[in-house]
């Protein structure tokens, strides 16, 4: 009973983010320029060029978000083969804080992170500022 009661409050959490990434995302697509987003190797060991193009939530660029709203996790562990012909990423569910659970000052809210990428996004939006009622 607890677990599903975590489970549900977890699904609603990536419900929520994954509306606000689409809200900032159809504002950033016209606004903001999208770079192809590298994958970096666990342990600072190199990075790799990825198959998404988007924009890194995270000023370490260890999470980003796809031009289609997507959300990735911009860490791996990387092989010869990825580091030459590029590393293929998958979607994760999306959450509220990037980083939680990290060392201090390692974690930002999601709302922040896209704040600092494209600051008044929100009011540019159609009327989403109450995604997620920041």
């Amino acid at each position: 009973m607890h677990a599903a009661r975590l489970e549900r409050r977890q699904r609603a959490e990536h419900e929520r983010a994954a509306r606000l990434l689409r809200a900032f995302v159809a504002v950033a697509r016209g606004r903001l320029p999208a770079e192809r987003l590298r994958v970096q190797g666990y342990g600072g060991r190199g990075s790799a060029a990825s198959n998404v193009e988007g924009w890194y939530l995270r000023t370490d660029r260890a999470a980003g978000v796809s031009v289609e709203g997507e959300f990735y996790i911009l860490t791996a562990p990387l092989g010869l083969r990825e580091r030459l012909r590029g590393a293929r990423l998958t979607p994760s569910p999306p959450p509220m804080v990037l980083g939680a659970g990290g060392k201090d000052g390692d974690s930002i809210d999601l709302p922040d992170a896209l704040d600092r990428l494209l600051p008044g996004w929100r009011d540019e939006g159609s009327g989403d500022r109450g995604v997620e009622g920041a």
